[in-house]
């Protein structure tokens, strides 16, 4: 299988005046004059695509891979993580993950969702991953689209999660993937050559990021894949002065990490022979003998004939129960770490507040603080809850862990 990367300087950029950008933000005026033929003779309905091809569009030819997509709207069961580990009100204190924060469910739901939580959001940079549409009026019209305003821009949009986002429009019909997000084309650069297509198509979403401060752009922390560890995205977030937001109790400048599974996959064993697609995307045989590639995305735990591939390596094993173990011994480490950091934070903020200590001294700790908690959260927002690397989410907790201790070490001297 093969992909292609929409490189900077082939992607056309139309500048509209300020009057005409609010009527076209998601039309995504970009006419590409071509007619889309497949074979026996079908044919896509508009001759001329200036839009995102829909997957009702793909439906006539691809039926059963559409049906599967559509499947995912079965995982709509949420949690509120707050709920679940109340500690996070504290430690997110001043963010708005301390207001509202659920678990995920289907890609289906992502319009709906990101346009329903309780957190702020004010620019269209939040819809970077939530729509088709919008991935593409940013490669039409280029990294402005990410400061425009966020209800007017999500009003206009009309499909979540979709064939675009990881084939494009024509190039789709190839079974080709695409690479449609430049952030991460960016990010990993010339190494993206050694990345199996299958997890780069899912890495363009399941991954740190950051927007600029300057024009409000989505960006990776990262630079190659010697840059994916979260030691690394950590001196780079330090090195530009890069913080989410001031949490005013204890003043220390906080960093928010983001479901990283892209780069935790990447630095454990497994990356070297398994993409994201062998683990999450069944092959389903239809009546004829021929296969597809299933695109409910769900726990290989969730489906036996995906499971059946672990058991060449896995022999004998009950994979169900060795992963639910892993899972088991990291969420509960999260959750004591979680609660170290939580009582950190809380011993900051008293010290803050008595004035004790000189301002040398609270930002030695304000620092142990905002690594800690970087460290901690790299796991917790991790959505294997250490399937993925299991050795990588037991470095983090411990490296928090030992952060947490030389903090509240200063604090108590």
């Amino acid at each position: 299988m093969k992909y292609l990367v929409f490189e900077k300087e082939k992607i056309m950029r139309k500048r509209l005046s300020a009057g005409a950008r609010k009527t076209v933000r998601t039309a995504a005026v970009f006419a590409v004059a071509f007619a889309v033929t497949f074979a026996g003779g079908a044919r896509m309905a508009h001759a001329e695509i200036d839009r995102v091809i829909s997957a009702e569009e793909w439906r006539a030819l691809y039926p059963e891979i559409v049906e599967s997509m559509e499947s995912n709207s079965d995982n709509n069961y949420r949690i509120s993580y707050l709920d679940e580990d109340p500690y996070l009100t504290n430690v997110y204190e001043g963010y708005g993950f301390a207001i509202d924060y659920t678990s995920a469910v289907g890609h289906t739901y992502t319009l709906e969702d990101v346009h329903n939580t309780q957190r702020p959001h004010p620019l269209a940079n939040c819809l970077t991953c939530k729509s088709p549409n919008f991935t593409k009026l940013v490669n039409d019209l280029g990294e402005e689209v990410y400061s425009y305003d966020f209800e007017e821009t999500w009003a206009q949009l009309d499909e979540s999660i979709s064939c675009y986002n990881c084939h494009a429009n024509h190039e789709a019909n190839n079974g080709e993937l695409v690479v449609t997000h430049q952030y991460i084309a960016d990010a990993v650069g010339e190494d993206i050559a050694g990345i199996n297509p299958a997890t780069m198509a899912c890495g363009q979403c399941h991954i740190e990021y950051y927007f600029d401060p300057d024009n409000k752009a989505t960006r990776s922390p990262i630079h190659g894949l010697e840059g994916i560890t979260p030691e690394s995205v950590l001196d780079y977030y330090n090195e530009i002065g890069f913080t989410d937001w001031v949490q005013e109790s204890t003043g220390t400048h906080m960093l928010k990490a983001q479901h990283p599974e892209f780069e935790t996959f990447l630095g454990g064993k497994h990356a070297a022979f398994l993409s994201c697609a062998d683990c999450h995307m069944a092959i389903v045989s239809k009546e004829d003998g021929t296969t597809y590639r299933s695109h409910k995305w769900e726990s290989p735990l969730a489906n036996e004939a995906i499971l059946e591939t672990c058991a060449k390596c896995h022999q004998g094993t009950d994979m169900a129960e060795f992963v639910h173990g892993i899972q088991e011994e990291i969420t509960a480490k999260e959750r004591e770490v979680g609660e170290a950091l939580s009582e950190l934070k809380d011993t900051l903020s008293a010290a803050v507040e008595e004035g004790k200590l000189s301002e040398q001294e609270l930002d030695e700790v304000r620092q142990l603080h905002r690594e800690a908690q970087w460290f901690w959260d790299y796991c917790y927002v991790e959505n294997s809850e250490g399937a993925h690397n299991s050795e990588l989410a037991n470095r983090c907790l411990d490296t928090s862990a030992q952060k947490i201790a030389e903090a509240m070490g200063k604090l108590k001297a």
